[in-house]
């Protein structure tokens, strides 16, 4: 009997040194419309062997590059439906999760990068919210950046614009509401499509950021761009709560801190990026024009004339609340 203790005893000891079970891994796979070898898609595969070297492989990151899951609206019905935890999505994919986040690419919203950055520190807790009161965790900002216009034609004036075939993305309900008071000639379509329609001349202009337009080879169908930007075209990484809620308090520390410093290193990339890719593309022979004054003008009455059928999108509240945080900005930061 005493052997048998003795036995049961040192069996116990030998358990209670056993090294605790591995954590269970947890996979988060996530889909961007950026192509493999971007700027973006370099960034985020360091974010992610950053997490898994960390986090000992607990947690680990998977991508599903340039547009491989689909457009914005695929990627939102896949995460929805559990087939991806995550997405590197634009403004048009946030929208259909949390619409409020689009009055932040209102035309001439912004007159610098600066406006943006404090708009959404002031309301980092408002944005925060938004996104887990429908269910995901915003991870971080990662914006395309300025956006022009692009086109075969120089942007003569109003009625040269018009004239134009530009493209809409087909579920951009704000830009279209935009475009319908200018009376614009859209076209709509996914991203993946556009290529193809500038090659077959099906569209002639379009609007994009200098790098996202050089990323996705659109500059080789067009002549022309407009300058300076009308507008800042918004991003970001989310990811589901119910994912979120699988990782360990610990690894969610871990994943955090690394998430900051990717929102770090994107802003500073993208926007250095933006600035070489439009450099380059007038060295490619691409003509910068200055917007005509009738151009920017009807943009401006646009946005604001646009307001009641872009209620289901931002409440005319909201935009007044981010105006109102501009301008107290301005007081102190005035124009250079």
């Amino acid at each position: 009997m005493k052997k048998l203790v003795a036995a049961l005893a040192a069996a116990a000891a030998l358990l209670g040194a056993a090294p605790a079970p591995a954590e269970a891994q947890t996979l988060i796979r996530i889909a961007s419309l950026a192509p493999e070898g971007s700027s973006w898609m370099r960034l985020f595969h360091a974010w992610s062997s950053a997490v898994d070297k960390r986090t000992a492989g607990a947690v680990k990151i998977k991508f599903f590059a340039g547009g491989v899951a689909g457009d914005e609206k695929d990627v939102v019905r896949k995460m929805k439906l559990g087939a991806l935890e995550g997405g590197a999505l634009t403004a048009i994919g946030l929208g259909q999760i949390q619409p409020m986040v689009r009055v932040l690419e209102l035309p001439y919203l912004f007159r610098a990068e600066a406006e943006l950055d404090h708009v959404r520190q002031v309301l980092d807790g408002d944005f925060h919210k938004m996104f887990q009161d429908k269910g995901y965790v915003l991870l971080a900002w990662g914006d395309v950046g300025p956006v022009h216009l692009f086109g075969a034609r120089p942007f003569t004036d109003v009625a040269a614009l018009r004239a134009m075939k530009i493209w809409l993305w087909t579920d951009d309900g704000m830009t279209a509401a935009l475009f319908g008071k200018l009376q614009l000639g859209a076209v709509k379509m996914g991203v993946p499509d556009v290529l193809p329609a500038l090659q077959t001349g099906g569209l002639n202009a379009f609007y994009g950021s200098p790098l996202s337009t050089l990323a996705l080879q659109w500059n080789t169908k067009v002549k022309y761009m407009t300058a300076p930007a009308f507008g800042q075209s918004i991003g970001a990484t989310i990811i589901t709560k119910k994912a979120w809620d699988t990782i360990s308090p610990a690894n969610q520390k871990i994943f955090a801190e690394e998430t900051k410093i990717l929102a770090d290193r994107l802003q500073r990339q993208i926007r250095g990026d933006n600035i070489a890719s439009f450099n380059k593309m007038k060295e490619l022979g691409i003509q910068v024009v200055t917007a005509p004054a009738d151009v920017e003008a009807e943009f401006r009455k646009a946005a604001t004339a646009s307001q009641p059928d872009t209620d289901a999108i931002y409440t005319a509240a909201f935009r007044q609340r981010v105006q109102g945080i501009v301008d107290e900005y301005r007081k102190s930061h005035p124009a250079p």
